[in-house]
């Protein structure tokens, strides 16, 4: 939740991937019995208070994604990473245009192809994300 709220500079925040929700997405695949819907529903609750964003729209979208992960978990695991990105690829890029819907419920948007960039950099990060907290889950394990 800290790299969601750093201070960044504008050209950083801009490729800002969603950190929590590629955390979610590992822990829904990993431990989908520990770490369920019910669990990104209250880290969602927490990141709306934190980036103050209307209350249950974070909420409502990691539970959804939750969902659709633990929902395909057996098969995920087994795909080669390039396979588990593209598959990270359509979450976020769900996620990223249920926060687009929801804020334009709000107030106009205006549609840049810059939204969308944190789309592709969570993609790419998840791979040296995934093997990073496999391998901490690895070292936790071992003691």
């Amino acid at each position: 939740m800290g790299l969601r709220i750093a201070p960044l500079s504008h050209l950083l925040s801009i490729v800002n991937p969603d950190w929590i929700l590629l955390a979610l997405i590992h822990w829904t695949l990993r431990q989908p019995y520990q770490h369920g819907v019910f669990t990104a529903w209250t880290v969602g609750l927490l990141t709306d208070v934190l980036t103050g964003r209307v209350l249950g729209e974070y909420a409502l979208i990691y539970a959804l994604i939750s969902y659709f992960c633990i929902a395909g978990h057996k098969r995920l695991r087994q795909y080669p990473l390039i396979q588990q990105s593209m598959y990270i690829f359509i979450c976020l890029l769900i996620a990223q245009l249920m926060v687009f819907v929801i804020e334009s419920t709000q107030s106009p948007n205006r549609f840049s192809a810059l939204y969308w960039t944190p789309v592709l950099t969570g993609t790419l990060a998840w791979a040296v994300l995934h093997k990073l907290l496999r391998v901490l889950r690895q070292l936790g394990s071992a003691h």
